[in-house]
C-alpha cells in the first residue's frame, strides 16, 4: 500500500513538472528525487557523495525553496535516512568522550544563538538557517560512527575525499598555470551556480597573482590542503595500485597547489607538523620535508610571480599582517559589548560598528559564542587529544597506522593555522570536513587500541549507546 501510494505521489509531481516546466527541468527533477530517495534508504551512499562533492565543489548551490549548498543538502539528507533506519532498530548512536562533548558544545550553542537574535534584531542575516547549518556541519562527527562501523566502508570514504580533492586540485592548477590570472576562474564558479557573485569577485580581484579555486578565497585553500595532504601521503604509503597513485597525486598537486595558493599560515602549520613527526620517528617524514624543500625553491627560482608573492608573503609591513595586527588590538572591545558573543545571525564585525573581525579560530569562538563557547571547543579537542595522542615512536607503518597518523597530521595542521585564520571555527562546509577528519582518526585510534598497539597506550575508551 505505501508503495502505491508513493508511485502515486510520484506521477502527481511529474505531471506537474511536466505541465509547468520545461522537460530539461523535469529530468533533472527526477533524477534528483531518485538520488534523494536513495540516499534516505542508502544513507552511506549519501556520506560518500557529501564526500566527493564537499572537497570538489564545496559551495555548489541549490534552490530548495532557500538556497543551499549541495554539501549540505546531502548531508540533511543522510541525517534523514539515519533517523528514519533508527526509528526501525537498524542503526545505534554509538559515541564516547569526545562525541559526548562536542553533543554539549551545541546544546550550549542555542544561549548565544538567542542572545545574537535579540542584540542583532536589526541586522540583516538568517539566524535560525545559519545556527542548524553549523550544528548540522559539526554533527559529522556524531553521523560518522554510525554509518562507518568497518575498514572497508571507512576506506570508501577516504577514496571520495581523496577524488574529490584530486579533481579540484586538477581544475585549480590547471586554470592557475593556463591563465596565471585568478580572475579567470570566475566564469567557472557562475556556472557552478556559486553565491554572491560580487564578493568572490572583490576576493579575486585583490588577489588574482593568487591560485583561485572552488574554496574561493587562497587562505581556505590553503586550509583544506593542509587538512588533506598528511592523510594522502600516508594513506598512499599504506596502498598499492591505484589507490597509491591516486594519494601521491593528491600530495604532489596539493602541494603545487599550496604554494601557488601562498598560504603562510596554511605553510607553516604543515612545516611544524612535519617536524614534530619527525620527532616521533614517523617513517619519511624526515625525507619529505627535504623533498618539499627541494622542490620549493625549483618553483620559486623558476616561477617570477611566486618570487614577488613571497618577498611580501612573510614581511611584517605585509598589509594582511598589518590588518591582523589591528583585530588583535582591538578585539577586547569586542569581548566586552558581546559577552555572550554575537551569536548566528551575522558574521563578525557586527554591522554598524566600528569593530574589526578576528582571524584566529579559538578568539573567533569567542567572538561568536563567548568564552564558554571557547572552553567548550577546546574541551572537544583536549578529548580527541587524549585519545588519539602517540604514546611512543613509531618504527614500522601498517595501514591502520597510515591512517591514524596521516589524519591526526591534518587536523594538527588544521588547528595550527587557526593561529592565523579563523576558518576551522564557522566556515561552511569547510569545519564539516574538519570534524569528518576527526571522526575517521577516533576510529582508526580505537581500532590500534582494541588491537592493544603500544602507540596509543592504555588511555580507556568507553563507548556509549542512545
Amino acid at each position: 500500500m505505501s508503495r502505491l501510494l508513493l508511485a502515486l505521489f510520484c506521477a502527481l509531481v511529474f505531471s506537474i513538472l511536466f505541465v509547468f516546466t520545461s522537460v530539461a527541468t523535469m529530468v533533472m527533477a527526477i533524477v534528483a528525487i531518485v538520488l534523494a530517495l536513495n540516499i534516505v534508504r542508502l544513507p552511506f551512499l549519501g556520506l560518500i557523495l557529501f564526500g566527493f562533492v564537499a572537497t570538489f565543489i564545496p559551495y555548489t548551490t541549490v534552490n530548495l525553496g532557500m538556497r543551499v549548498t549541495i554539501s549540505e543538502a546531502l548531508l540533511g539528507l543522510v541525517w534523514l535516512g539515519v533517523f528514519w533506519q533508527m526509528m526501525q532498530g537498524r542503526l545505534v548512536w554509538q559515541f564516547g568522550k569526545t562525541e559526548q562533548r562536542l553533543r554539549y558544545l551545541m546544546f550550549y550553542s542555542a544561549l548565544p544563538f538567542l542572545f545574537g537574535q535579540l542584540i542583532m534584531s536589526g541586522a540583516e542575516g538568517n539566524g535560525p538557517v545559519n545556527w542548524v547549518r553549523w550544528l548540522l556541519n559539526l554533527s559529522l562527527l556524531l553521523l560518522f560512527p554510525i554509518l562507518v562501523d568497518n575498514g572497508f566502508r571507512r576506506d570508501q570514504l577516504i577514496v571520495s575525499l581523496l577524488l574529490g580533492s584530486l579533481v579540484m586540485l586538477l581544475l585549480s592548477v590547471g586554470m592557475f598555470l593556463k591563465d596565471h590570472d585568478a580572475n579567470t576562474f570566475i566564469v567557472i564558479l557562475e556556472k557552478l551556480k556559486y553565491a554572491h557573485p560580487e564578493a568572490v569577485k572583490d576576493i579575486f580581484s585583490a588577489n588574482f597573482s593568487r591560485m583561485a579555486s572552488p574554496w574561493v578565497h587562497p587562505n581556505l585553500t590553503g586550509g583544506v590542503l593542509v587538512l588533506f595532504l598528511p592523510l594522502a601521503f600516508f594513506y598512499a604509503l599504506v596502498q598499492q595500485g591505484w589507490r597509491r597513485l591516486l594519494g601521491f597525486s593528491v600530495v604532489g598537486l596539493g602541494a603545487a597547489g599550496l604554494l601557488f595558493s601562498s598560504s603562510r599560515g596554511a605553510i607553516v602549520s604543515l612545516v611544524l607538523v612535519l617536524l614534530w613527526l619527525t620527532s616521533y620517528r614517523v617513517p619519511y617524514a624526515g625525507r619529505v620535508i627535504g623533498v618539499a624543500l627541494a622542490l620549493g625553491v625549483g618553483l620559486v627560482l623558476f616561477y617570477p610571480p611566486l618570487q614577488a608573492r613571497l618577498a611580501t608573503t612573510f614581511s611584517s609591513s605585509n598589509a594582511s599582517t598589518e590588518i591582523r595586527m589591528d583585530e588583535y588590538r582591538r578585539f577586547p572591545e569586542a569581548m566586552a559589548r558581546y559577552p555572550l558573543g554575537i551569536g548566528f545571525k551575522v558574521d563578525p564585525p557586527p554591522p554598524k560598528t566600528n569593530l574589526l573581525g578576528i582571524s584566529n579560530l579559538w578568539l573567533n569562538f569567542i567572538y561568536k559564542l563567548g568564552i564558554p563557547g571557547m572552553l567548550l571547543f577546546i574541551a572537544v579537542t583536549l578529548a580527541w587529544w587524549r585519545e588519539c595522542r602517540p604514546h611512543a615512536k613509531l618504527s614500522e607503518m601498517s595501514p591502520e597506522r597510515g591512517i591514524w597518523i596521516g589524519s591526526g597530521a591534518g587536523l594538527l595542521a588544521a588547528l595550527l593555522t587557526g593561529l592565523f585564520d579563523h576558518y576551522y571555527s564557522f566556515t561552511m562546509v569547510l569545519i564539516a570536513l574538519f570534524w569528518l577528519m576527526m571522526a575517521i582518526n577516533l576510529q582508526s585510534a580505537r581500532s590500534l587500541r582494541q588491537s592493544q598497539d603500544p602507540l596509543l597506550g592504555d588511555a580507556p575508551y568507553r563507548k556509549t549507546e542512545a
